[in-house]
């Protein structure tokens, strides 16, 4: 048994590695201000995770402001940091594209999404099904935001 121990604080250190941690430091750059007008909000049965999101959008139909408030694990608000990142001057197709990409790649059905930057530091999730629904959430609420937008000019 004494094996056991070792090996789920292996674990826990890949889960928890400085790059993931050092990304949930980021959110304060993105408030969540009343002007975005596109919102949703999101809340994890399984660990109590919850995001609430809104962006606006440019005249060309592509991000121009996104802010968030995360209440989170490190694995969700790294997520939710990874997002944001890359998430300004991004069609909201490529955001959608890369939620399901994710999903996929979470299910074992998939590759990690290339084409969003810096998703890396997630890789060590993979292997801790509990976590995914954090990583998930807040690309879920973002696409519901997004969606909310659908026909509104």
């Amino acid at each position: 048994m004494s094996t056991g121990a070792p090996v789920a604080r292996a674990t826990s250190v890949k889960l928890y590695s400085p790059a993931l941690l050092a990304l949930a430091t980021g959110l304060a750059r993105y408030p969540l201000t009343d002007d975005l007008r596109l919102r949703a909000e999101a809340r994890s049965r399984s660990c109590g995770s919850a995001i609430a999101i809104g962006f606006a959008l440019g005249e060309d139909g592509r991000i121009c402001r996104i802010g968030m408030r995360v209440s989170a694990c490190a694995i969700g608000q790294a997520s939710a940091a990874l997002l944001a990142q890359a998430a300004i001057g991004t069609d909201p197709a490529r955001l959608r594209d890369t939620a399901a990409g994710l999903s996929a790649w979470l299910a074992g059905e998939g590759d990690l999404p290339v084409r969003w930057p810096g998703l890396e530091p997630l890789v060590p999730a993979l292997a801790h099904p509990g976590r995914h629904g954090a990583l998930l959430l807040p690309w879920k609420a973002a696409c519901e935001a997004l969606s909310s937008g659908a026909g509104s000019g």
